[in-house]
């Protein structure tokens, strides 16, 4: 009899986690300037993910140097840093996000620079009124571009006169961060997240395979040039055709701004997709490789190799690190060639 209930517990144990891997629970909503699902697979606890858009909504409030939220701009400590030089932490999650975010300014020299965004505004990438600063203007807000000015202590962020800040080149990613603590409180088996460049590719499909996330055609972003087989890994792309403008010289010129010329970046890269297991990590350095070019971006890559990289060039060049090229295949009907980066 003891026999008999121990194969019984036993085919009990392995037939409901198999059965759970196919419930299925999906979210969509608006956030962050884009439109974000999630598709959650075999979670024994849905109370931990009923508040899930309620976090990344939250986070959208706070971050957002111009989105009032529904309590105005109380909550919205970024609006308080740039509008009043300083502004107290609402929540230790807060805390950290600037904290690992200055540490990643520091880490890439500069490169993602969390003090741009007056840079940003004047070229009309955040009122889409766009225009061609004259180069007076852009030496005078360059001023006040060194995110080292920025002071943290005591739950306090300060920041000197004429300095703004934001968090947009890691927002997504701390949100996607945030979303894998939902998934880990819940036990989910499996998750495919899409926060509008960034994807969350959470332990297995329901079939136990690995994940796609496919890498954008820079030349027609609504299709996929190839694709990333992966587990527990977090996406983000930066490219040079999400946002940008043509101006009156026919010249394209693109949201992402080198910190140091406070001009768009026009050094050949189409796109850079970063995989990593951490969020914050691989939307951040999504843009500062962007903004380093090829070369500066491997020299990092081979100093810090805690991380993957997919750079498109305009010469129709892949260039992938060694773990990206494992996971990666190309699309039909492309023809990149391929580089390995070692």
């Amino acid at each position: 009899m003891k026999k008999l209930l121990s194969l019984l517990l036993c085919a009990f144990v392995l037939i409901i986690p198999a059965g759970c891997r196919d419930s299925k629970q999906s979210y969509a909503f608006e956030a962050m300037d884009t439109y974000m699902t999630l598709d959650i697979y075999g979670a024994r606890n849905d109370m931990n993910l009923r508040p899930i858009d309620d976090t990344i909504k939250e986070l959208d409030r706070q971050l957002s140097p111009t989105n009032a939220g529904n309590n105005g701009y109380d909550d919205n400590y970024v609006y308080q840093i740039n509008h009043n030089g300083s502004a107290k932490m609402f929540k230790d999650e807060n805390d950290d996000l600037v904290l690992r975010t200055l540490d990643l300014c520091e880490e890439t020299g500069g490169a993602l620079d969390i003090t741009i965004y007056p840079v940003v505004d004047e070229w009309g990438f955040i009122s889409k009124d766009y225009k061609i600063p004259s180069k007076e203007r852009l030496g005078e807000l360059l001023k006040n571009v060194n995110y080292r000015q920025v002071w943290r202590g005591d739950y306090t962020v300060r920041v000197p006169d004429g300095y703004k800040v934001d968090f947009g080149a890691v927002a997504k990613g701390y949100a996607a961060d945030k979303v894998v603590e939902h998934l880990d409180l819940a036990d989910a088996f499996g998750a495919i997240c899409n926060l509008g460049g960034t994807v969350v590719a959470y332990g297995k499909k329901p079939d136990g395979g690995e994940w796609r996330v496919g890498v954008a055609d820079p030349e027609n972003s609504a299709t996929y040039m190839g694709y990333v087989s992966c587990t527990d890994k977090i996406i983000a792309t930066s490219g040079s055709y999400e946002r940008y403008f043509e101006g009156e010289d026919g010249k394209i010129y693109s949201h992402i701004i080198d910190p140091k010329t406070g001009y768009p970046v026009d050094n050949g890269i189409l796109s850079v997709t970063i995989i990593s297991k951490n969020g914050l990590r691989s939307d951040g350095l999504s843009t500062a490789l962007f903004v380093m070019g090829r070369e500066k971006a491997e020299e990092f890559y081979r100093a810090h190799k805690d991380f993957d990289y997919i750079m498109l060039t305009a010469d129709k060049k892949a260039y992938l690190t060694p773990g990206a090229k494992e996971r990666f295949r190309q699309a039909d009907g492309y023809d990149y060639q391929i580089v390995t980066v070692e």
